[in-house]
């Protein structure tokens, strides 16, 4: 879930910094394109117009048609913070001790740390105190 949020992030960044617009052509009251690009396009339905409200003119330059641009932006005064950070001398002493320097040891033997074990002494014979034998 993480690594999903971090790039969804990474793609923001980047799409904030290369100013990527989402272009919307609009006749009317109507959406006609739509597109993603890179900048500002202009974007057009390619057709004239024959009413009076609007003239001769092809229609991307005048008022019957429309083009609307949101731009995915940063703000202009990010800048990048740095926190202090504080190292704890002991901890890593320990750390390189106990995890680096143990997986590096010369001795590949293994110990035997029970081998002087002596086991306590039988007070009462137990199999025989309660009559159990294995058959």
């Amino acid at each position: 879930m993480q690594k999903a949020i971090s790039i969804l992030l990474c793609i923001l960044m980047l799409a904030s910094s290369t100013n990527i617009t989402y272009a919307k052509h609009f006749c009317g009251d109507y959406e006609m394109i739509s597109v993603i690009t890179i900048g500002e396009k202009l974007l057009t339905c390619g057709m004239k117009t024959n009413s009076d409200t609007c003239g001769d003119e092809t229609l991307e330059s005048h008022d019957c048609c429309k083009n609307k641009y949101d731009n995915v932006e940063i703000d202009d005064d990010y800048s990048l913070t740095y926190d202090s950070v504080a190292i704890n001398i002991p901890f890593v002493k320990s750390f390189v001790s106990v995890f680096v320097l143990q997986q590096f040891s010369l001795n590949n033997e293994s110990v035997n740390y029970y081998a002087d074990y002596d086991p306590p002494p039988i007070d009462k014979d137990i199999p025989i105190l309660y009559q159990v034998f294995i058959i």
